[in-house]
Parts: structure tokens; sequence; C-alpha cells
């Protein structure tokens, strides 16, 4: 697929901002953004210099690449609603199997960036991993040529392998985010800046690329000090909060060296 194509985007939030930016500045031509909201889609083709619309009935349909980048729940009710057309049509999700294009498209596949994405923060796009996958091989191939442009990481992934790696990218991502929003959460309770964190978040992250994750582990509930366990756990009076430290607890405890004995 050349970089003549004309693609147009359906969604308008922090994934279609970003893979929409990626293949502008990979040579793409964005033809058209869509969005239910106006707002949002305006928006974004402003910063693509493209048209866009609100409403499913003047998407256009002589594109050769449509790029589904919305939410999982919306994405059936938004293909029975796009015109037929004899495009590529892909989505950007990590659970959704591909096969959710059947009967709505010849030409369908999926190109599932594996990165969070804020609209308002750059990213490198050449770092991020692009999963995809697509029915016909040839559209695969076309699939593999788009993101190659874009990524240095481009791998062929069926969609049973994807919902599992968006899976683990839930609990690497967005579960290890919520920690830090209650770590934060403590520290400002006794009047603190959340910045006193950030050296310690940072070098967890770094040691990975050097150690494995359960090498990497110290703390209390790796060494079983259950006195520092008891302490934390009386300090904590969200009892939300005293389940996740004492379920997270064990099982760090369970899954160490230290998994024969019990807390």
């Amino acid at each position: 697929m050349n970089r003549d194509m004309k693609i147009v985007f359906i969604g308008s939030g922090n994934v279609a901002t970003h893979l929409s930016a990626a293949m502008q500045k990979a040579g793409y031509t964005v033809g058209q953004v869509y969005s239910r909201n106006e707002t949002h889609a305006r928006t974004l083709a402003g910063r693509l210099h493209c048209d866009w619309t609100a409403k499913t009935g003047e998407i256009i349909s002589t594109a050769d690449l449509y790029v589904f980048a919305v939410k999982d729940g919306a994405l059936p009710e938004l293909l029975a609603q796009t015109p037929v057309n004899n495009g590529l049509w892909i989505h950007t999700a990590g659970s959704v199997p591909m096969d959710v294009f059947k009967g709505y498209a010849a030409h369908y596949g999926v190109l599932y960036p594996l990165q969070t994405f804020s609209k308002n923060r750059d990213t490198d796009f050449r770092r991020v991993p692009c999963l995809i996958e697509a029915l016909l091989p040839e559209d695969e191939t076309r699939l593999h040529e788009i993101a190659a442009r874009l990524s240095d990481h481009v791998q062929t992934l069926s969609s049973e392998k994807r919902k599992f790696v968006h899976l683990a990218a839930v609990f690497a991502c967005n579960f290890s985010n919520h920690m830090y929003a209650l770590a934060g959460k403590l520290v400002r309770e006794q009047g603190l800046s959340t910045d006193i964190l950030l050296p310690l978040i940072d070098e967890t992250a770094a040691k990975i690329h050097a150690l494995s994750p359960s090498d990497a582990q110290t703390g209390p509930a790796v060494r079983g000090d259950r006195q520092i366990l008891d302490r934390h756990l009386a300090l904590l009076s969200d009892p939300a909060m005293r389940e996740i430290y004492q379920l997270i607890s064990n099982h760090i405890y369970k899954t160490t060296k230290y998994e024969q004995h019990s807390l």
C-alpha cells in the first residue's frame, strides 16, 4: 500500500490522535476524521489539516484504509453504520477479535499499538510495538508495510494471542498506574509532594531492563517481614487499600523463594 493512499480515521481519542499523527509523519494522507463528538472531530482534523464529520453517513467511501480507533463497545454499532466500501478496514484494539469485521468488509485486519497514549503527551512511535493481523495474506503484507513505516517493532499476532498481550498490558500499565495514584494519595495526606516518589518509580521501571521482575523484587513482603506488614496495615484507614495491600503482599510472598511459608 503506497503512501498516496487515503486514510479515514473513525475515532478521535488518544489512540487515533497518536496513530494518525504517526501515519501523517510517515508520509501518508489522512483524508477525513469521523467522531460523533463534533468538537473532538474538528480538533483532530485541525491537527491533521483534513476534513471531518460527525455523521456516519458522511464518511467517504473512496478511501484505501479505514482505521477504527474507538472504544471496544462502540465498534459493532459503528461497523453497522459505516458505508460499504472496498477499503481495508482495521481496528486498533487489543482484546477485540479480528472477525468483528466479518460481514461488513471484504478486507480487514488489526493494527494494535502496544502503548499507553495521552493526547497531550508526545510518544516516539518508532519504539511502539505494533501487533498486526489480517484476513488475507495480501492485506497482511500491506499492513506490515504500513506498520513498518511507523515502528521498528512490528509483529504478526493472532487475535487469541493478542488478547493475552492486552491482559498483560493491563497489569503492567493500568494497574501499576493505579498503584502510583494510591501511593501519591498517601504522601499527599502527609503534606508531601508526590515528586518524592518519582526517583523510586523511575528506578523500579528501569531495573527490569536488566533484571527479571522476580529478581528485582524487594520490600517487606518478599522478606516475609510480618512486623512491618502489620504496621503498614495499621496505617491504612481505607478498607479497600488494606485489602489491596494484603492481597498483593501475600501474592508476592507466595511466589518468591519464601513460598513454602504462609503470611
